[in-house]
């Protein structure tokens, strides 16, 4: 075997592992975001949707800007040095980590996803300041604590993390299965740690229609909840001001548009 071989291998079992003949949601966001990565069947639904529902695009953009807004607080304000980050979905610009260590270089970052077209970019493009470190896990949300073990390489559990699941928790059906796999990722964290959810509400007829419409192509289906289900992965934690809210409205810079997208930080008592 040469030198190359492993690696063209585990290429190619990759590349066996992605589907491009149904639509999904890492590649659908991503076409809704402005990236790349996507195909012919992202971009069909991703049309029929915007048809339906154009404001799911103000969703998804908006979403990644609440994203770099709890990253930069937390590591400037809050001092959070460290950040496990489950559902990465594809990179794009201000990925947690550029986030993170461009206010504080010596962060670390474990990003979790089991998407095959996000581990195969996440190797080439989820890199790190010298002074910190990122990492890529390829496991699954449903095992909190192999996720939480695995990230011991990286992380050091004795000091603060901060878990984000951003756009994530939808694909989850049951909502009391929902809770639990939050509160056994939270369990595994040290007292000072934080949690940053932001979600699709089911908030206005455009969006459930768009909801109904993405969960009709084939795709993993995603579910969006009310907005006191957004809440309730919080209880026990003490929430950042404002609180539980459209993700345009929590500490933006400027005046935001009204969204059927709703997040919040809690800090772990």
């Amino acid at each position: 075997m040469t030198e190359h071989e492993p690696e063209l291998a585990a290429a190619a079992e990759i590349r066996a592992r992605i589907d491009t003949d149904k639509p999904h949601s890492a590649r659908f966001w991503n076409y809704f975001v402005g990236g790349k990565d996507h195909y012919e069947v992202d971009r069909e639904i991703g049309d029929h949707i915007k048809e339906i529902f154009p404001g799911l695009v103000d969703v998804a953009r908006t979403s990644r800007h609440f994203l770099g807004r709890a990253v930069t607080h937390l590591a400037g304000e809050q001092g959070i040095r460290q950040f496990l980050d489950i559902g990465t979905g594809l990179p794009t610009a201000d990925n947690t980590h550029e986030v993170a260590q461009r206010v504080a270089p010596d962060a670390r970052i474990v990003y979790v996803d089991n998407d095959p077209l996000v581990l195969a970019h996440a190797r080439a493009l989820l890199t790190s300041t010298p002074e910190g470190e990122t990492a890529y896990l390829d496991a699954n949300l449903y095992e909190p604590e192999a996720v939480l073990k695995a990230a011991e390489h990286t992380l050091d559990f004795s000091k603060p993390v901060a878990l984000m699941i951003l756009n994530t928790l939808g694909h989850v059906a049951e909502y009391d299965q929902a809770r639990d796999l939050v509160s056994r990722l939270m369990a595994g964290l040290p007292s000072g740690s934080y949690l940053v959810i932001s979600d699709s509400t089911a908030t206005s007829e455009g969006m459930i229609a768009a909801s109904d419409a993405y969960n009709a192509s084939g795709a993993v289906p995603y579910y969006v909840r009310a907005v006191d289900e957004i809440a309730g992965f919080f209880d026990g934690l003490e929430l950042v001001e404002p609180g539980v809210v459209q993700v345009t409205q929590w500490r933006p810079e400027a005046a935001g548009s009204v969204v059927d997208a709703y997040g919040a930080v809690g800090r772990k008592p």
